[in-house]
């Protein structure tokens, strides 16, 4: 049935307010200021400062706007948070990632896998493998040190620093492979290159016969969340890892995004673990 336009056009006007109010609070989202004018908010929206006005009294009617105290100036309200909160509260981070990595393996045609962070260890919680004969397949589950292999040292770079240095200080750097870095100076070095970057590289540090490049996904705080990594045999990688890279950078930032993430500046690279057909992951 056709909705009907309501005595004196009101439905119209209706619609027209709720996206002139959504179009308000979608710029104090993006906003790098925490406060604004309506002055601003009108020149940035092209609306009157009427609208703005009557705008802005209709949300902090609800609490999704308030005014701060000392500047005067408006910002977002505690129901903004409860409406952030429960998108959050409803993600699944394995299900976000899940078309991204068919994507990946699709492009790339290595194998995909999602990585999370359980105590001091790193455990693959999915994984999507490509068609061909010898490829990366990992075991779901198992437990790996922050150290080793790119998956490990992504996660381990975007953990805040506190915790990395208590990682460093406290835990045994042991060596899977005579590649595995076990020098803490060494790893304070690796994981600071992998902020830069974004990514993570592994030629065999956890098994000999594996390369991979690893991305984090990030929270809203710039946390590492979970990782993406993109792996395959190490002589296949040799070659593969630049590209499998790029696009895995690509991947991990929307999904990042849609956990509330926002780039202050920089742009990451994208992880990925390697292996072969009856091979661990590196």
């Amino acid at each position: 049935m056709t909705p009907t336009r309501t005595e004196g056009g009101r439905q119209p006007q209706s619609i027209s307010g709720v996206e002139r109010a959504l179009d308000i609070l979608s710029l104090f989202a993006r906003s790098t200021s925490p406060t604004l004018g309506v002055t601003e908010i009108a020149n940035a929206l092209d609306m009157s400062k009427a609208v703005v006005h009557r705008m802005l009294a209709a949300a902090r009617a609800k609490g999704f706007i308030e005014i701060d105290e000392d500047s005067h100036r408006y910002r977002l309200g505690p129901q903004s948070l409860y409406l952030g909160l429960s998108y959050l509260d409803r993600i699944d981070v394995r299900a976000l990632a899940k078309e991204e990595m068919h994507e990946l393996v699709a492009a790339t045609n290595e194998t995909a896998t999602l990585s999370v962070r359980v105590g001091w260890s790193r455990v693959y919680i999915d994984q999507v493998t490509p068609h061909r004969d010898v490829k990366m397949v990992v075991q779901l589950g198992r437990p790996f040190p922050l150290h080793t292999g790119a998956s490990s040292k992504a996660l381990l770079a975007f953990l805040p620093e506190r915790e990395r240095e208590e990682y460093l200080r406290d835990h045994e750097l042991v060596s899977l492979t005579p590649l595995t870095i076990t020098d803490p100076e060494a790893l304070r070095r690796e994981l600071e290159a992998i902020r830069i970057k974004g990514f993570a590289v592994s030629l065999g540090e956890r098994d000999p016969s594996a390369g991979s490049v690893a991305a984090p996904i990030l929270s809203r705080e710039g946390v590492a969340t979970a990782v993406v990594s993109v792996c395959g045999p190490v002589e296949r990688f040799r070659t593969e890892s630049e590209r499998a890279a790029k696009l895995l950078l690509e991947a991990t930032r929307r999904v990042s995004d849609r956990l509330g993430y926002r780039d202050p500046g920089s742009e990451p690279m994208p992880p990925s673990e390697p292996g072969g057909a009856a091979h661990g992951a590196p």
